[in-house]
């Protein structure tokens, strides 16, 4: 049985039947019918062109990102302050700080990214990144707190930014919405493997120049990905900018050159009114919010559970692994799922059923069952993989182009908030109590996605 195998062992055997599931349904899903989301050969070659310019860069940017995340607690407890040892506590404050440095400043760089504009916003996350992994080199405290304000920041932009030029650029050019899809598809399928190959890199860093090596490692990443945006993309903005023809921002209406007109502020107070308009909104903001909130607190609780059920050392890095190949098996089912035209509304509820009934079992099986715990955060990690691109098609579906950076970064509030609340309170939830509070917020998921069904359902049938 799989309790009598080493945990070695153990994620050895299930990373090679994960893979080979994987490469079944990648080829489950291949449409052998002809049939291509893509009318014409000519905008076949625009949206090839298109997914080129913004997957490379949504690659090496998530490379930069995952190079970071195995040791993020290793480099500021390595640190010595003013001849004493970092403590947990103060590490804790640190991880914090990003989290409500982000939730603090989201309405502010959501106004910023529609106003001054995708392209510019998609640079700055690359400068604030860097800020935040060169930071680690330092020895002062005040220095380590702006850089997670930094971190804190340029994650912000990096969930929007790109995402919002992505499809401004799609929208603007009158692409298929199926090919958006596909785009999405492809970029959390290879994300999953860049996060393998991160994983890999950092520890090799890691060994060779210490804990601040792969986070020195990240700048190279997110120059490389700032000089493709500098030498292909083209600005987009939102707000009432008008675009020429060549993607330069054109003055008309009283718009400022280069800002949409519209000061962040304005910008923040519309996309809000169009949120109140539109309940549809607010139930995509619902899923983001509580799913991601779910999933910040499965990733901090998951190393403690294995812990818990496995009677040898665990083996974080295999773990991991198999968890990329479940995401990868998410993704594919998801890209299967949209070339078959299956609604984004109704492969969503079905997704969250299958996470709020995996982390309930999950709470029940902490206590030391193996086979369900190991089952349960299986099925959880393909729902996190069918998830991205999900909901990245529903806020190209849903969310207005003018107000699209704001909106994602409103979502991003009660996001941090239910993440920065779980984690002040692990001490007294305990495993079981916080997997109980993850297993509550992806049914409140549930509950938001039915409604987004129900919404699109009485829409078709009009």
């Amino acid at each position: 049985s799989l309790s009598a195998l080493s945990p070695d062992s153990l994620f050895n055997v299930l990373f090679a039947a994960l893979s080979s599931l994987c490469a079944l349904v990648v080829l489950a899903g291949f449409d052998r019918s002809g049939r291509d989301a893509v009318a014409t050969g000519e905008e076949r070659k625009g949206v090839r062109a298109l997914q080129c310019r913004f997957l490379a860069v949504f690659w090496l940017y998530k490379m930069a990102d995952w190079l970071q995340g195995p040791y993020f607690v290793e480099v500021y407890s390595s640190k010595v302050l003013n001849g004493m040892q970092v403590s947990g506590s103060l590490v804790a404050r640190l991880f914090l700080t990003g989290f409500g440095a982000t939730a603090l400043f989201s309405a502010v760089v959501g106004g910023l990214v529609d106003s001054v504009g995708r392209k510019r916003s998609s640079l700055t996350f690359a400068f604030m990144y860097t800020l935040s992994a060169l930071s680690t080199r330092c020895a002062t405290l005040p220095l380590l707190f702006a850089g997670r304000v930094a971190g804190g920041l340029g994650t912000s932009l990096l969930f929007s930014a790109p995402e919002a030029w992505l499809v401004s650029e799609h929208v603007r050019s009158g692409f298929a919405p199926r090919t958006l899809s596909q785009t999405f598809g492809i970029a959390y399928f290879v994300d999953a493997l860049v996060a393998i190959c991160a994983g890999q890199l950092a520890g090799a860093a890691a060994t060779r120049g210490g804990p601040t090596a792969p986070f020195e490692l990240s700048v190279g990443f997110l120059a490389l990905g700032a000089c493709i945006i500098l030498a292909t993309w083209t600005e987009n903005v939102g707000g009432k900018a008008k675009q020429g023809a060549e993607g330069e921002v054109q003055k008309g209406d009283g718009d400022g050159e280069g800002s949409g007109g519209e000061s962040g502020g304005t910008i923040v107070r519309a996309a809000v009114g169009e949120m109140a308009k539109d309940s549809r909104i607010l139930l995509v903001g619902a899923v983001q919010a509580f799913f991601e909130g779910a999933m910040y607190i499965f990733v901090l609780q998951w190393p403690p559970a294995f812990k818990a059920a496995l009677s040898g050392a665990v083996p974080f890095g295999k773990v991991f692994s198999c968890f990329m190949v479940c995401c990868m098996i998410g993704s594919s089912l998801f890209s299967a799922l949209a070339k078959r035209d299956v609604q984004p509304e109704k492969s969503l509820s079905a997704m969250l059923v299958v996470a709020t009934a995996s982390m309930a079992c999950a709470t029940r099986a902490c206590a030391g069952n193996l086979v369900a715990l190991v089952a349960s955060f299986f099925a959880f990690e393909g729902c996190v993989g069918m998830y991205f691109p999900l909901i990245g098609s529903l806020r190209s579906k849903y969310l207005p182009d003018a107000y699209r950076g704001v909106i994602m970064n409103l979502f991003g509030i009660p996001l941090n908030l239910i993440v920065v609340g779980v984690f002040l309170s692990i001490g007294k939830l305990g495993l079981s109590g916080a997997l109980t509070c993850s297993t509550v917020a992806l049914a409140l998921a549930l509950a938001a996605g039915l409604g987004l069904r129900a919404s699109a359902a009485t829409e078709s049938a009009v």
